[in-house]
């Protein structure tokens, strides 16, 4: 985001792929996914899932010393709430062995409760593409429910990936069972199609819509599909459940807060003050031309 803002203040823009700003953001955010698909392999989903949230703490207080950004006390309450959904979830999450070899996937794919569970969410998915695609119903928990299908698919085939990998890593080979080819097809796939539909959501849709929605409606189905496939919640007690869920709850109120907070921000500031971004010594504001055919519209030649 730095890296646009100081783009769009130069009188020549270069393209951003030109930017060493642009590609020191892109390496951190690769090599903090990869940091993400190594925890799969360490913890349970129960826990992995939620803590998408801190992300979203971690944009709010970055922005105020990178983007000069005011910190809100909505940012505050938000990230106060978050911070403590995310202690209770991580305190009462269920403790389960991580160590999964090729054959425990095997036999947890053919198990009938994740057939089960799988052919409902191939029929719930197929009902939703039928609106999306015959009846053009391009609503915004639509979207996000096929996202949040995919994503179930798509962290249960990481989780067996990493853990797979990981026993590798240390000696037990895994990586000669075809079913670890076959987690990542499942992978590569359900992740494509996601950030299709997500793209779509956010094209149509306010990012400050699309974030907090989102992360709940993944957070939600990365659980279940937690529980189901690889039963973290089994041998859980009835009080440890439901701190986990209250911890989820805060969680989530926390990233609607943030959220809310910057949908307001973003109407009442409608120019880029180049004078605010790091690096820059210009005062000047930038204001779109609004004689122009193309204020506050993208042109579509297919309309």
């Amino acid at each position: 985001k730095c890296a646009h803002l100081r783009l769009a203040c130069q009188t020549e823009p270069k393209p951003y792929y030109m930017s060493k700003l642009w590609w020191c953001g892109i390496t951190l955010l690769g090599l903090g996914e990869v940091g993400n698909f190594a925890a799969y392999g360490l913890a349970p989903i129960a826990i992995i899932a939620p803590l998408g949230s801190v992300s979203v703490i971690g944009s709010a207080f970055i922005s105020v010393s990178f983007l000069k950004k005011t910190m809100r006390a909505a940012d505050i309450l938000g990230g106060t709430l978050t911070v403590t959904g995310t202690y209770l979830l991580v305190t009462f999450a269920p403790n389960v062995p991580q160590e999964l070899t090729a054959r425990q996937v095997q036999n947890y794919l053919v198990s009938w409760s994740f057939l089960v569970y799988s052919m409902l969410e191939i029929i719930i998915f197929c009902i939703l593409l039928y609106f999306y695609k015959r009846k053009a119903v391009k609503h915004i928990v639509v979207l996000l429910m096929m996202v949040a299908l995919l994503a179930s698919l798509t962290v249960i085939a990481v989780k067996a990936v990493a853990s797979m990998v990981t026993l590798s890593a240390k000696g037990k080979m895994q990586l000669t069972y075809p079913v670890f080819y076959i987690m990542i097809i499942l992978m590569a796939t359900s992740c494509a199609f996601q950030v299709k539909f997500l793209n779509q959501a956010m094209h149509l849709y306010e990012a400050t819509a699309v974030v907090p929605v989102n992360f709940v409606f993944f957070t939600t189905s990365a659980t279940i599909s937690g529980v189901i496939f690889y039963r973290e919640f089994q041998r859980a007690a009835l009080l440890s459940v439901f701190m986990f869920l209250f911890g989820c709850l805060l969680s989530f109120l926390g990233v609607f807060v943030i959220a809310i907070n910057k949908k307001k921000e973003h109407l009442q500031i409608p120019f880029i003050d180049c004078g605010h971004i790091p690096g820059q010594k210009l005062t000047s504001k930038i204001q779109p031309d609004s004689h122009s055919s193309r204020y506050g519209t993208l042109n579509d030649e297919d309309n």
